[in-house]
């Protein structure tokens, strides 16, 4: 018995030996599979490397046929060469360009498919055309930031009237004496202004901008410019007690730095404006380079109000808030008049009284020309020019209308045009001033720098410069630059 359980015992070692040997070879087996398949992945890796260099030389090699120049190549043909090579590195790897190019080929005057294109174009944010607008962007964007946070101090004269984008970020007196020291990161209830950019983005525009190092923090920077757009115009001034001036002294001396950073924001807003027209049109050509189908005329009026909507919705808020710093004398003298006349009748400045109604029952409670305040107070939610200026326009068509509907009033049988170029001027003065917004005067002044000058010429133009010899009518009537109606008011 003892031998044969010895016997048994010994067995039972052998067998689990086997097994731990059967188990070792199984995991060198396995091992060895797995080096096997890093090898060929590497190799697979390799090889798609090459074959995505190879490829991209292939396509530079194209780029520098399609802008084939004599002589030294310059930085921005250099550059466009980098971006229409993208363009077709981009085109190899995605099949809707080249589906959209087919379908325009074969309906080329079709609006409704050249706006699909450019809709889904500026939908795709790994397109080098949304790339390049994104950077182009930064770059503006990163000229207004040192500028619009910078807490001026305020002027001694009538505090300004806080536009409506920048109503969309106030925030309450106890949230702002909290984030004085804290920068608060709010965002915007309006929905046209809510916009921001992420740590990230930040962190890649710095990458694939160059222009030079950045100096300022911008973490977070879109959400910080809220609270520091609510303090340009409306932050209290702290003086120190111990500190005495004579007060002509003071005067000439803060008359002289106010010449002084007027005129540096002036220059300042000068080279923005500067470049934002080439920045559109980059855009339109790096556009245009990737589908020649838009190379029309009208074709390119639809892809540069897309580029304009795109581009300047995120940074309209702080571009209209340095326009406002430029403009913030007339805008005072505008709302010096919007006190002086807000209950004044038509009659008052200058409206002929055939053009409003006299009897206050015909207005069911109302004032003379409500529908066109209403549609000009529309204007500062948008954030595109172009939108802007069609606000305008309607607001235009309305005082037509609504003269048309007064004149009949007082002349049933007349069949003559109710309003001339010279009634025009008064009425669209009165309609200014019921809208109470001094931001008027900086909104115009920034359509008349960025709206294209081929929509100056026909009404659009007409529109806009009535509008803006209205708004300076209104600024010159607390002044008593113009004859009045009523002496009530002066």
């Amino acid at each position: 018995m003892p031998r044969m359980f010895r016997r048994h015992n010994g067995q039972m070692d052998l067998r689990a030996q086997w097994e731990k040997l059967k188990e070792f070879v199984k995991t060198l087996s396995l091992q060895r599979q797995m080096m096997e398949n890093l090898i060929i992945a590497k190799a697979r890796q390799d090889a798609l490397q090459r074959k995505m260099e190879e490829r991209r030389l292939r396509l530079q090699e194209e780029a520098n046929r399609r802008f084939a120049a004599s002589g030294t190549i310059t930085a921005e043909e250099q550059e466009q060469r980098v971006l229409y090579t993208n363009v077709l590195e981009y085109e190899q790897d995605h099949d809707w360009p080249k589906l959209w190019k087919a379908n325009i080929k074969k309906n080329p005057d079709d609006a409704t498919l050249v706006s699909g294109l450019v809709s889904c174009l500026l939908s795709c944010p790994d397109h080098p055309v949304m790339m390049l607008l994104k950077r182009l962007q930064y770059r503006v964007y990163n000229r207004l930031y040192p500028i619009v946070s910078k807490s001026l101090p305020p002027s001694p004269a009538l505090p300004m009237k806080p536009s409506h984008s920048a109503q969309s970020l106030l925030m309450s007196d106890s949230h702002q004496n909290a984030s004085k020291s804290e920068v608060g990161h709010s965002m915007s209830s309006d929905a046209s202004l809510n916009i921001s950019f992420s740590h990230d983005h930040i962190a890649n525009e710095e990458e694939l901008d160059s222009d030079g190092p950045h100096t300022l923090d911008r973490e977070n920077s879109f959400e910080d410019l809220e609270q520091f757009l609510t303090q340009l115009d409306w932050a209290p001034s702290h003086g120190d007690p111990d500190m005495t001036f004579e007060p002509s002294q003071l005067d000439q001396e803060e008359s002289l730095v106010q010449d002084l950073e007027m005129r540096d924001l002036k220059e300042h807003l000068k080279a923005i404006v500067k470049d934002i027209h080439i920045a559109i049109d980059q855009l339109l050509s790096l556009c245009l380079l990737s589908f020649e189908c838009l190379n029309t005329a009208s074709s390119k009026d639809l892809c540069v109000a897309s580029i304009e909507e795109a581009f300047f919705t995120p940074l309209w808020s702080p571009l209209l808030a340095l326009f406002r710093k430029v403009h913030r004398e007339r805008e005072l003298s505008f709302e010096s008049s919007m006190r002086l006349y807000r209950d004044a009748s038509p009659g008052d400045v200058g409206v002929a009284s055939k053009l409003y109604p006299q009897d206050p029952v015909v207005l069911h409670g109302s004032y003379p020309y409500d529908s066109a305040v209403q549609e000009l107070r529309l204007l500062c939610r948008d954030c595109c020019p172009q939108r802007k200026l069609e606000c305008i326009v309607r607001t235009l068509r309305l005082i037509c209308a609504c003269a048309e509907d007064y004149s009949c009033l007082h002349e049933a049988e007349s069949k003559t045009a109710a309003i001339g170029a010279d009634d025009l001027l008064p009425i669209l003065s009165y309609v200014a001033l019921h809208c109470e917004l001094p931001q008027l005067v900086s909104e115009c002044a920034a359509l008349e720098e960025f709206i294209h000058e081929g929509y100056l010429i026909g009404e659009e133009g007409y529109c806009l410069t009535s509008m803006q010899s209205a708004l300076q009518y209104v600024e010159s009537l607390h002044t008593g630059g113009f004859q009045l109606h009523n002496t009530k008011f002066t």
